[in-house]
């Protein structure tokens, strides 16, 4: 038990210390992984752990569309496919439908990719603005 606190105490503090892009890459990536494993539940026939993971993923796609900015164009974009994306999720649930589940693998990793490279040229354009103080 006590050889996970070190690993526990560093994603505390990852988490307290990421910017709102980093943390929306998280968001991002937590849902993949839970949409991965539980499409390996599905395979397995795990069915409880697959409903468990389908949850996870659907709590997370319910704080991306929390904290979209309404005032921003795009997110009025994002907003129809967050909930396109919730409504694969569930029906997948229910009829143990994998090609819902990898639809919606592939929009999360889509949308994942894409922030990353938000997060990037961000980034990147801070450190020039930082370099010519």
């Amino acid at each position: 038990m006590s050889s996970n606190k070190p690993f526990q105490a560093y994603q505390n503090n990852a988490v307290n210390t990421a910017s709102g892009g980093e943390l929306t890459l998280m968001l991002y990536n937590g849902c993949i992984k839970f949409i991965k494993q539980a499409m390996r539940d599905m395979n397995d026939q795990n069915y409880e752990a697959k409903n468990s993971n389908i949850q996870k993923a659907l709590n997370i796609i319910q704080e991306l569309m929390l904290t979209l900015d309404q005032e921003v164009e795009i997110s009025q974009q994002m907003l129809p496919l967050y909930e396109y994306m919730q409504h694969l999720l569930k029906t997948a649930n229910i009829n143990n439908d994998l090609k819902k589940l990898e639809e919606v693998l592939q929009f999360a990793v889509e949308f994942r990719d894409t922030w990353k490279q938000v997060v990037k040229t961000s980034r990147q354009k801070q450190f020039v603005q930082g370099a010519h103080i």
